[in-house]
């Protein structure tokens, strides 16, 4: 993993918006509409390229495929086709479709998330109702394969390519257990499967970024509310799985994602990131990306005056934010960024955003977003490095 040797790299979280029908299509499909993944094939290829071709020009560094392909992700229709054990069932009264839409916050801010309008919810309970085995290998080989020509076709120099996979905490949120008879052996059984898709990416040259919200986010899942204590064994656990899912991967080619979900929501029961950042540095991965630029979440830059980043390991904070249409200033970039330099070291931060673009902003503010990152880090370099 190339790090900001001389000059502040740049990079993002993962997901962008590819062409409006994909998008309207991926809401569609989330509503209950029959994926016909053979027919998604040009426009999900085209839209890599095109996401490719913007990311270079907007002056990121280390791009991704825009999570393009991920149609129905977090759901039955994308994690179906690659791990055995998963299914649905029609909502009993008062049930969720997933952990997400189950939180203190919501119980809170009732008025609000009713008049406010996500995507639409899922009509059915995901879970878990058999043995989970991963059977993507055709799934990832693809991907890869459209990755990989995309990026000949767009014919961009990047310093380095990702792509994104979930942790086991964050697959678990998603599908409730019905089969296993602990969560952990639930927990373990998504990390022995997930495991072979992270090699994959690895193998194919890839950067690996695991998403985890799961780590600080699952917190406000759990009602009532648990002590600090109580949820630090839960996040501990979901870190023990990931980390047994990561065995045999070299550091230098993880990236470890977390945040505190992608909603424009008041996020008044966030947890702090005092209580897992710990955690969070124990993950097997040569860097650590975090939210840190909105409002919730800016503040808690000073844990770095008392936290040591470990040797070798890179620090991705977020610079700009997914959860405003305001575009930061370059000049605000560079502040963010040159003040987690100081901390940590220059050569060991990259400037990245907040959480995925894709389906939080407009795509015209997103890549604006993404323009102000770049011009922030360059500002930032004349400042580290000297003109």
């Amino acid at each position: 993993m190339k790090r900001s040797t001389n000059r502040i790299l740049t990079t993002h979280a993962g997901r962008l918006d590819g062409p409006r029908e994909l998008t309207e299509i991926t809401r569609d499909i989330v509503s209950g509409r029959a994926l016909d993944i053979q027919k998604l094939m040009p426009l999900i290829r085209s839209g890599i390229v095109d996401v490719a071709r913007k990311q270079a020009a907007a002056g990121i560094d280390v791009i991704s495929d825009g999570e393009l392909g991920k149609i129905g992700f977090g759901g039955v229709v994308y994690y179906g086709r690659r791990l055995s054990g998963l299914g649905s069932r029609k909502l009993k009264p008062g049930e969720a479709p997933y952990m997400a839409l189950e939180t203190n916050e919501r119980i809170e801010f009732a008025e609000f998330y009713k008049e406010l309008q996500f995507m639409p919810a899922p009509p059915e309970r995901a879970i878990c109702n058999g043995p989970v085995k991963y059977i993507g290998h055709e799934e990832v080989k693809r991907d890869l394969e459209f990755f990989k020509a995309a990026l000949a076709e767009a014919n961009v120099k990047a310093e380095e390519t990702f792509m994104c996979v979930l942790a086991p905490g964050w697959l678990h949120h998603f599908f409730y257990n019905e089969y296993y008879p602990s969560e952990r052996d639930y927990l373990f059984a998504l990390a022995e499967a997930i495991q072979h898709e992270y090699k994959a990416i690895v193998d194919a040259g890839f950067i690996l970024q695991i998403d985890d919200p799961a780590l600080p986010d699952t917190y406000d899942m759990i009602v009532p509310l648990p002590t600090i204590d109580e949820y630090r064994k839960i996040a501990r656990e979901t870190i023990d799985a990931l980390n047994h899912a990561l065995t045999g991967l070299p550091e230098d080619r993880v990236r470890y994602h977390i945040c505190w979900g992608s909603w424009h929501g008041p996020h008044t029961h966030d947890l702090p990131l005092k209580h897992v950042i710990d955690l969070m540095l124990k993950v097997e991965a040569g860097a650590y990306s975090v939210e840190a630029a909105n409002p919730r979440h800016e503040h808690e830059w000073k844990i770095w005056k008392d936290v040591k980043l470990p040797a070798g390991k890179i620090l991705i904070p977020g610079v700009v934010s997914h959860a405003s249409n305001v575009v930061e200033h370059p000049e605000l970039v560079a502040d963010r960024i040159v003040r987690f330099a100081g901390l940590v070291g220059r050569e060991n931060v990259i400037a990245g955003t907040d959480c995925g673009m894709g389906a939080r902003v407009h795509p015209q503010i997103a890549w604006a977003k993404l323009k102000a990152l770049a011009e922030g880090a360059q500002m930032a370099t004349k400042e580290l490095w000297g003109p």
